[in-house]
């Protein structure tokens, strides 16, 4: 079954088969992850908002049309991170928390890591719109077209409001 698609998989657990579900989360949960810690710098509410991610798609697999999977998924991440925003936006603060960094990203440098600290502070910054853009096209190496549909937008609109949060992001980056 690991040979199928992601579009196939789902297909097959809209039709009930729930154990292929392991398969598309041993796939994306990582990059949810890595979505959701970017987003809200922090490792226990990224983790709480993935396992979110994959109950919705349980919850609301029957309404997976064979679209891009990838596309899907993470528009359902983005509503929870919408979501998730709301209710803590008077409760939030610009701090930073220790453990910015995901799993996968342990192994860099001293140096490295002041550099990366440094582009956290630059991001928390931005809007967190352009933040999202900048995390799901630079971090998550979607496809502007992916994020077109995830965000419900054109192509060239997405491509135009990511190169602006990237030129205000590095505006932020040398005055912070």
């Amino acid at each position: 079954m690991k040979h199928l698609t992601d579009e196939e998989i789902m297909l097959e657990i809209a039709d009930g088969k729930l154990d292929l579900l392991t398969i598309l989360f041993d796939r994306y949960h990582v990059r949810i992850y890595n979505f959701f810690n970017k987003m809200v710098h922090n490792k226990m509410v990224s983790e709480d908002l993935t396992q979110d991610v994959f109950l919705k798609v349980i919850k609301y697999k029957a309404s997976y049309k064979n679209g891009n999977f990838a596309a899907w998924i993470f528009t359902i991440a983005r509503n929870i991170f919408s979501t998730y925003y709301q209710k803590t936006k008077k409760e939030r603060t610009n701090e930073i928390d220790d453990d910015l960094l995901g799993s996968n990203e342990t192994a860099v440098s001293e140096s490295k890591q002041e550099e990366l600290d440094h582009l956290q502070r630059a991001l928390l910054k931005l809007k967190s719109s352009e933040r999202e853009l900048i995390v799901m096209h630079r971090f998550q190496e979607i496809k502007y077209d992916q994020i077109a549909q995830i965000i419900g937008s054109s192509e060239n609109a997405v491509k135009v409001k990511t190169h602006r949060a990237l030129k205000k992001l590095k505006e932020i980056y040398f005055q912070i």
